[in-house]
């Protein structure tokens, strides 16, 4: 699996409205055959910062999704919106997914 994580520091004026504004490029890549999750998490320190959570099945449904025509789009879209070059991390994990944390379990 590939797993990235991206944090994008946004221009104050547009934070409010950064989801409507990537909905488009977030529903095309959940639609990827090869995307296992793309999740959008808003910063309780920062309101202008969000980490983006990628997941893509291996390396060749990566490279399909940035080569595909809404991760051109979207970066485009996104370029006027960011106070800064987002910071991002990008590994290969051998896993196929999500698991269950050991170490936490709901209590009845």
């Amino acid at each position: 699996m590939i797993f990235i994580a991206v944090k994008f520091t946004v221009r104050p004026e547009h934070a409010g409205s950064w989801l409507e504004k990537t909905a488009a490029f977030t529903a095309a890549t959940r639609a990827e055959e090869g995307n296992l999750f793309f999740d959008w998490s808003r910063s309780v320190e920062d309101p202008n910062q969000f980490v983006l959570l990628e997941g893509f099945r291996d390396g060749d449904a990566g490279a399909a999704h940035v080569g595909s025509d809404h991760f051109k789009a979207g970066l485009d879209a996104m370029a006027p919106l960011i106070a800064a070059t987002p910071e991002i991390i990008n590994a290969d994990i051998p896993n196929e997914g999500w698991g269950e944390m050991g170490e936490l379990a709901p209590q009845s």
